[in-house]
């Protein structure tokens, strides 16, 4: 039988209600542009992500290496509400629309794809302008003009760079992160307590 969430004792809905409350630290008002790919607004689950990692887990992991980061769509929503706050969300957004540009088919919808990216993000005064080399920029000019799935590989490939070794530190460092994971720790070190997570099967 599967226990559902009114099944639990109040403290432990309290539990759940003050974890979701510490990352809406991050996250009030932080939607993602409907240009910027599928990650949006956070949605609070109970359920496990597809690497079987539970939300304390999940949180945990972000600390561990960048790519950890960027595969958990709460980490994503997190880390792009916390750029907001620094005015460089721009460069996470570049990097998510190239994620959902590799995935086009249509060698139409490509060059159409590749043209709005380049000029939200890649030309001289974009409005999202990211911080790329004169030459990279010349170079993602050249290859948009003949799109293919891989025209911004160089381009993104810098962007991120530039996050994993400038922003990603500070927002391991920032106060809401911190005070975040010694929440996801404190609910992992209390096997016995309840945590806004899926509740076992009995």
């Amino acid at each position: 039988m599967c226990r559902t969430l009114t099944a639990f004792p109040t403290t432990c809905l309290e539990r759940a209600k003050e974890f979701k409350t510490r990352l809406g630290i991050f996250l009030h008002k932080s939607e993602l542009g409907s240009d910027t790919g599928s990650v949006g607004k956070f949605e609070w689950s109970s359920k496990h992500g597809k690497e079987g990692r539970n939300f304390s887990e999940d949180v945990l992991g972000w600390k561990e290496s960048f790519d950890l980061l960027l595969s958990s769509k709460n980490g994503v929503a997190a880390f792009h509400a916390f750029l907001k706050t620094e005015f460089s969300e721009e460069n996470l957004e570049f990097w998510l629309a190239c994620e959902e540009f590799k995935k086009l088919r249509s060698a139409t919808k490509l060059a159409s794809r590749a043209h709005k990216i380049f000029d939200e993000f890649i030309r001289s005064e974009a409005p999202k302008e990211v911080n790329i080399d004169h030459e990279t920029r010349e170079l993602t000019r050249t290859n948009v003009q003949a799109a293919t799935a891989t025209c911004f590989d160089v381009a993104q490939g810098k962007t991120r760079t530039l996050m994993e070794k400038d922003s990603y530190p500070r927002f391991l460092k920032s106060p809401a992160y911190r005070d975040l994971a010694a929440q996801a720790a404190a609910a992992l070190a209390s096997p016995s307590s309840c945590g806004p997570v899926e509740p076992s099967h009995t």
